[in-house]
């Protein structure tokens, strides 16, 4: 018989790492690779493993999430399907934020509760990566396990800030600390050679497990282990169920990034334009799913273009790209060059009407003007560019703020809606 799973994807909190692209969104709704949003990751692993059952939790920032979802996912009333929001609410037995990811499961158990489920999956809303589910739950009702973990093998050097586990041979967990800083206990949480051997790229390196975020339950512990006012998963919850409950990892040996900052979100965004990228969105058998906009081709005259992806709909004139993302609806005038740019294009095309109205305003239309050089930089969503600007995070300290910019991790990022007027140099 098909196992009962329910699958929950994590929103997340503020995103404060994240800022300024959660300035006004949450972070599962920050664009992605041109035409997606990183909540398109998780929805289409749960779609190509055959769950569709899916909660997303949101508290901040839901409405462009709220859209988009209800744009992207639509399914039959025969089969069962669906993708909702759960935002934190008030309610007559609270009126609280959601505290942890625990919290928030505790929440909505009452929405969960009206279906039919074995078993809770829990993802989160802001990694990249691929992940056939149905394994990993076929692994957990063979092992009969109460939880099982997803695990990658990490670096030793590059566990800071991940929770990491001790494992046995047979996968079974016995020790589980939370990003731990000490070098000591986290050298003492290496993996044997045994289970190193099971991971292909490993290499000589001392690996840690590390947990991904990614949590499958089975009912009767997941109601047993939220019977409390514990908020966090990592934290509180799995440490609790050591030695108590049966608790197995599953070791996923694939590509994975936790876009948690701006760094990270520049990189995984800039690495898709690669040669052989890490993440392949063209894997035929595994499609990422999107919302369907039914835009033109791109029109690309007369370019220099190294190492780019342009999403649908764009208009590139006479431009010099190198190691850019490019995404929908996006407008680039003659003679500008972009360099390691994430350009997120915009919600619509302007009319000549209206380029008219606000060139009589002062107002740029939307895009990046004629003759521009922007390097090292995030371009948000329908912002609005003049001629003659040049733009680098270069010689400016983290957290520097501006007239319509910001700059984080090393790179400058243009604010959504912004207006950058001719001429400016930053």
């Amino acid at each position: 018989m098909t196992p009962k799973v329910l699958a929950v994807i994590m929103g997340g909190g503020r995103g404060t790492r994240l800022y300024p692209l959660t300035k006004e969104r949450c972070k599962p709704a920050v664009p992605l690779a041109g035409k997606y949003r990183l909540v398109d990751i998780p929805i289409s692993n749960c779609l190509n493993s055959g769950l569709n059952r899916i909660y997303v939790l949101t508290q901040f920032n839901t409405a462009s999430l709220h859209r988009h979802i209800s744009e992207s996912y639509k399914f039959d009333p025969f089969g069962g399907g669906f993708v909702d929001i759960l935002a934190a609410q008030q309610t007559e037995s609270g009126n609280d934020w959601y505290q942890g990811t625990a919290d928030a499961v505790r929440q909505n158990l009452v929405h969960f509760d009206d279906f039919d489920f074995d078993y809770l999956l829990i993802l989160s809303g802001d990694q990249l990566y691929r992940m056939e589910f149905d394994k990993l739950i076929a692994e957990h009702i063979e092992s009969g396990s109460e939880v099982t973990i997803a695990a990658k093998a990490m670096p030793t050097s590059q566990v800071e800030g991940l929770g990491l586990m001790r494992v046995e041979d047979d996968q079974t967990i016995t020790e589980f600390v939370e990003k731990p800083t000490d070098p000591e206990i986290i050298d003492g949480l290496a993996i044997s050679e045994s289970l190193q051997s099971k991971v292909a790229s490993a290499g000589d390196e001392k690996h840690c497990l590390a947990s991904m975020g990614i949590y499958l339950f089975s009912r009767d512990l997941l109601f047993k282990s939220l019977d409390n006012d514990m908020d966090d998963f990592g934290k509180e919850i799995i440490p609790g169920l050591l030695g108590e409950s049966k608790l197995r990892s599953y070791i996923f040996d694939g590509y994975w990034e936790d876009i948690g900052t701006v760094g990270a979100f520049f990189d995984s965004n800039l690495s898709l334009a690669s040669d052989l990228p890490p993440f392949n969105f063209f894997e035929a058998n595994y499609p990422v799913y999107t919302h369907a906009r039914y835009l033109p081709a791109s029109k690309v005259n007369r370019c220099t273009i190294d190492h780019a992806i342009v999403a649908d709909g764009c208009i590139i004139h006479d431009a010099d790209l190198k190691n850019c993302s490019i995404g929908v609806r996006s407008i680039i005038r003659e003679g500008t060059k972009l360099e390691n740019v994430v350009m997120m294009g915009g919600d619509y095309f302007e009319t000549p009407e209206e380029i008219e109205e606000n060139k009589a305003k002062g107002i740029p239309p939307l895009g990046v003007g004629a003759n521009c050089n922007i390097r090292d930089a995030i371009i948000d969503k329908s912002t609005r560019i003049g001629n003659n600007v040049t733009l680098s995070p270069e010689g400016k300290a983290d957290k520097t703020e501006g007239d319509g910019y910001y700059v984080r991790d090393g790179v400058i990022t243009v604010l959504k809606g912004a207006i950058i007027p001719d001429g400016t140099i930053v």
